[in-house]
Order: C-alpha cells, then sequence, then structure tokens
C-alpha cells in the first residue's frame, strides 16, 4: 500500500500518540505535552484510564507487572478528556482504554456524548475489561476474575451502545468504539461485535492470524468487516509498511514522562514516517 515510485504513505493512514499521566511532574506539563502532539501533528492524542501508574512492560500486548508498584504523580483521565476536547482543535481524542468496571455503562455512554460534543465531535471511545488490580483495591472496585471481567465489559458495551442511541441530543457524530487486544476466546469476538477500531499489539504473522479470525466472526455477526479500522502498536517503519500492506491505518505509541516531561523524538519519527 506504498506508492513504489515516492514511498508516499496513504492519506488515510493515521498517527496517535498515548501521553501517560503517570509520574508526570504536574499537570501543566501532561496539558502541555497534549497542546505540543497536536500541534506536531498527531492525528489522534490518548491518555489513560488508571488510577495509578501501573509500572509494567508490555510482551506481546500482555501487560507484566513489576513487583514494586511505586505511588507517583498521576491524574484522572475523563476528568482530563473534557479539558483536551476545549483545548485541542483537530486531534481525535480518547483513553486508552476506559476500565468498564469503574463506572456505570450508562453513565460512560453519557459522559462520551458529552465530550463529543465539546470536542465538536472528535471522541474515540476505547473500552476495555481492566487489568490492574490496584485501581481495583484501592479503590474499592471488585477485581473479581477475567471471566467475570469480561462479562461485565460484553454486557457493558451493549449498555452503552443503546444508551447513546437514546440519549437527548445524541452525540455529534457516530462515535468510534475502539477495543484493545487479541484474546481469541472473549477479545475478538467482541471487538468483531461492537468495535469501530481494533487495536493490537501483536507481530506480523500473529495479527494476519488474528485478524483473519476478525473477519470471519464479524461477517458471522453480520457486520462488514471493513467497517472495522485495524490499529496496531508501533515497533518501526519497516513493520508499519508491511502492517499497512495488511490494512492498518492507525499506528499507536506511548510516551511516558520523565523528571523533564515527554520525549517526542518517536512521534516526530512516525509523523515523518506517515508524511514522506
Amino acid at each position: 500500500m506504498t506508492d513504489s515510485a515516492s514511498g508516499v504513505r496513504p492519506s488515510h493512514v493515521r498517527i496517535g500518540v498515548q501521553l501517560w499521566p503517570g509520574g508526570t511532574p504536574d499537570y501543566r506539563t501532561w496539558r502541555q505535552a497534549v497542546l505540543h502532539a497536536e500541534e506536531l501533528g498527531a492525528d489522534a492524542i490518548f491518555g489513560y484510564d488508571h488510577f495509578h501508574k501501573p509500572f509494567v512492560d508490555i510482551v506481546d500486548g500482555v501487560p507484566h507487572l513489576h513487583d514494586e508498584q511505586p505511588e507517583v504523580n498521576n491524574f484522572e483521565g475523563w476528568t482530563a478528556l473534557a479539558s483536551w476536547a476545549e483545548i485541542t482543535s483537530r486531534a481525535e481524542i480518547g483513553l486508552l482504554v476506559t476500565g468498564m468496571p469503574y463506572r456505570n455503562p450508562d453513565l460512560v455512554a453519557d459522559m462520551a456524548r458529552t465530550v463529543d460534543h465539546i470536542s465538536g465531535g472528535r471522541l474515540i471511545l476505547g473500552v476495555g475489561a481492566g487489568w490492574y488490580w490496584k485501581d481495583f483495591t484501592v479503590y474499592g472496585y471488585d477485581y473479581g476474575s477475567v471471566r467475570t471481567r469480561m462479562d461485565q465489559f460484553d454486557e457493558g458495551l451493549a449498555r452503552i451502545e443503546h444508551r447513546l442511541a437514546h440519549l437527548t441530543p445524541g452525540p455529534v457524530r457516530h462515535i468510534p468504539i475502539l477495543i484493545g487486544g487479541g484474546g481469541e476466546r472473549r477479545t475478538i469476538p467482541i471487538a468483531a461485535r461492537h468495535a469501530d477500531i481494533w487495536h493490537s499489539f501483536e507481530p506480523i504473522d500473529e495479527f494476519r492470524r488474528k485478524n483473519d479470525l476478525l473477519k470471519q466472526l464479524a461477517s458471522e455477526a453480520g457486520r462488514d468487516e471493513a467497517a472495522i479500522e485495524r490499529a496496531i502498536a508501533w515497533t518501526d517503519a519497516a513493520a508499519a509498511d508491511a502492517f499497512v500492506d495488511e490494512g492498518v491505518t492507525l499506528f499507536t505509541t506511548e510516551i511516558h514522562p520523565d523528571g523533564n516531561g515527554y520525549d517526542f523524538s518517536e512521534l516526530e519519527t512516525m509523523l515523518n514516517w506517515r508524511d514522506r
């Protein structure tokens, strides 16, 4: 899907960045990072829905928590999204991803509708089952099991879709629902039924296999699989070219703050790749 003569990316390829608030020196630094990401040309800017920063390594899309989980500066995601909707003007905004167990799903739909109006129709509603035990236990939520959290996730998505269709006024646009993960028993089937964007972390061969499963399940659910955007975590330009050829149109990276703020070098690399 590249122009072999010019090397130009297809015009529909987009770049997203997740700006972690955990560990930021202060709120102003996080806020300025959002503004700078839009100034650089990011197509989508995401926060996260953690009440504490997870100290974690992601291996093939699976989080592996460190033994120590210290307390550091952190800020709540949905409150911040309402502000981002006011201070940005072009980029789509959202969270990677909202934890379904933390809020009534009908309330999440109303929150999403409201932020969508504030932003003029730029919200992406990323939703997941939740996984970080500290978010649950410290704030008094039932951690349950993977099965119970996935059941709650599946049921909650149906409620969100129903509430979005019955709010007055409705959203500015059809709010795209983003579902992340590569679990073949629960996550991909749920994405096939509900997702407008499927976000994953797999290497290319694994992605192809799971993408084929998504196509099959979407067809069985009576959906057009081509209407589901494919998104992937960025690794490098060569891998990104291969993913574009497989139909991926949204690439994301995480930026974790240090004591001096945020390093945008990888985002700049991604934007140069998009624009070359």
